[in-house]
């Protein structure tokens, strides 16, 4: 099956700045206009977007030295972004608004520029099963669903679905910040984590509800979905031309499922 898509990079740069995720250090990011995919330029070195180049997966994904793309990523490929130059003076991206939000305004606020097309073949479906994790992508029109489930933990179960256009992922996704249960946040912060987030960029899952005010009620949800999106971009397949379920899956099951995308796609870029 055959799925065409115009590719897009941004009309001119936007920067960003602010503090490193987990960190802490002042960080800035310049994503410009690009022609090759996303790559990342870090210190004379340039890092092709791939699952290839992943090294890392725990509390976030690593690519090649640089931490914390998934966010960055996901704001790119759900702004329907196809080719990115991203400049960083850190090897980790800036927490922000703890989701994609800003990037996302970011990127709008710049406007975009058609630069040709991608044409996608896909020969099957593609699942990555690990029980009780589920992972199916096939070729679609952006419909994307997560499954977030904690069995006998609160908040217990939630779902969120989204058919993928710049508009419902500026305002439904984006938004979505980052989320830590409450028994994890003091061992996170002795392991010198989360360091640029707080109350305000971050959620917390207490034992019967949330600790702070949450954006939605299936906050933790949509952030899950936003990862996803991040973590699936590396595969270079616009998220628009796929259809996705995933249920309980983290950065390092999202990354194996864009491994084996890469392998059952073929992308050609005019």
């Amino acid at each position: 099956m055959k799925r065409s898509f115009p590719r897009r990079t941004l009309a001119g740069p936007v920067e960003f700045q602010g503090l490193g995720l987990h960190s802490g250090r002042r960080a800035a990011v310049v994503v410009r206009p690009g022609s090759e995919g996303y790559r990342f330029h870090l210190d004379g070195d340039t890092l092709a977007a791939s699952p290839n180049e992943v090294t890392d997966t725990s509390r976030c994904t690593k690519l090649g030295s640089v931490s914390v793309v998934e966010h960055l990523l996901s704001a790119l490929a759900g702004m329907g972004l196809t080719d990115a130059e991203i400049d960083l003076s850190e090897p980790e991206l800036p927490a922000l608004d703890g989701a994609a939000a800003e990037y996302a305004e970011g990127f709008e606020s710049v406007g975009s520029k058609d630069i040709g097309r991608i044409e996608l073949s896909m020969f099957e479906r593609v699942f990555l099963i690990e029980p009780p994790i589920r992972i199916a992508i096939s070729v679609g029109t952006g419909h994307w669903r997560f499954d977030f489930e904690c069995d006998d933990r609160w908040p217990h179960s939630q779902s969120f679905e989204a058919l993928l256009d710049p508009a419902t992922y500026r305002n439904e996704i984006a938004p979505a910040r980052t989320f830590a249960f409450e028994e994890e946040v003091e061992p996170l912060r002795a392991a010198g984590l989360g360091k640029g987030l707080d109350e305000g960029t971050a959620l917390i899952l207490g034992r019967d509800g949330y600790v702070n005010r949450a954006r939605w009620p299936d906050e933790p949800a949509r952030h899950k979905l936003l990862d996803l999106i991040g973590d699936l971009a590396l595969a270079g397949v616009p998220p628009c031309l796929l259809d996705v379920v995933a249920v309980r899956s983290g950065h390092r099951a999202n990354v194996a499922a864009a491994q084996r995308l890469a392998q059952h796609v073929r992308v050609e870029r005019f």
